[in-house]
């Protein structure tokens, strides 16, 4: 177990609501940030914050969509921070070498979903076998506004006693000296470590049940393309919560063990060529 630690995490005088990985689900996007601009309603706050997580893209049917809804957010006037995801660094990885893959496979292979992301820009038949084929088309396709975003995208942000990242840190490397690979594509040993990184992480990219609430950090990705759940952690001081959509619920450090220890593994290994 974790050794016991200051339950100290202010954010700076703001309200930040944390969102999980979208893996082109508009539909829970679309539903996320309309609780959220409720929840802002229902308790006006002077300083609130959207922060996404990463992973917009892939899998899911809606990847150009979920682009268009966040390149909206990001006009609007509510304040919003995008992190980079390992798979929207794929958009660019494929435009400059679509022979190019990262691990096992190609991201056109159906356990990255790649080929779903171009087919939501109207590009059909992709496949792992011959990437080159629909390159151009993808190219001519995607929009230089869409790529921009992406572009923009931060791979960490410090709030207060907070780091959001989307896979997580290298445990004993000074938070200012992360790489962009561990900070994108970490599991272990960021996962099992029971350090005290002076700040707490904030991220997505491994798969859970539910919300996890750990002393050095809170995993939010709960698979919302499989389970149709895309959470969102909402972090207001020293309190976090979950907003979901019967509203706020408190979610402090332990919340999301118990039943998500078990199963654990099982759900990582469905998901190990994120």
């Amino acid at each position: 177990m974790l050794a016991p630690r200051r339950p100290t995490h202010p954010t700076e005088g703001q309200r930040l609501y944390a969102v999980g990985d979208v893996h082109g689900r508009l539909d829970l996007l679309e539903n996320v940030l309309g609780r959220i601009r409720a929840d802002l309603e229902a308790r006006p706050h002077p300083r609130p914050r959207v922060v996404m997580l990463g992973d917009y893209v892939d899998r899911g049917p809606d990847s150009r969509g979920v682009i268009e809804a966040l390149i909206a957010l990001k006009a609007s006037a509510l304040p919003a921070s995008f992190l980079l995801g390992n798979h929207d660094s794929y958009v660019a990885a494929y435009l400059r070498e679509p022979a190019w893959f990262d691990r096992s496979n190609h991201w056109l292979h159906d356990s990255l979903g790649g080929s779903a992301t171009l087919a939501s820009y109207g590009v059909a038949n992709a496949s792992a076998a011959s990437p080159a084929a629909t390159r151009d088309a993808f190219a001519a396709a995607f929009p230089r506004a869409h790529m921009a975003f992406l572009e923009a995208c931060a791979l960490k942000i410090r709030i207060g006693g907070y780091l959001f990242v989307h896979a997580g840190i290298r445990p004993g490397v000074p938070i200012a000296e992360q790489t962009r690979e561990d900070l994108i594509w970490i599991r272990e040993p960021f996962l099992s470590s029971d350090a005290d990184f002076g700040l707490k992480v904030v991220h997505g990219h491994t798969i859970v049940p539910q919300v996890e609430h750990w002393p050095n950090r809170i995993a939010v990705d709960t698979g919302a393309v499989r389970s149709g759940v895309l959470s969102c952690v909402v972090l207001e001081g020293t309190q976090v919560s979950l907003l979901g959509p019967a509203g706020l619920r408190p979610w402090p450090e332990g919340s999301g063990l118990a039943r998500s220890e078990p199963p654990r593994a099982g759900w990582r290994n469905l998901w190990i060529r994120r």
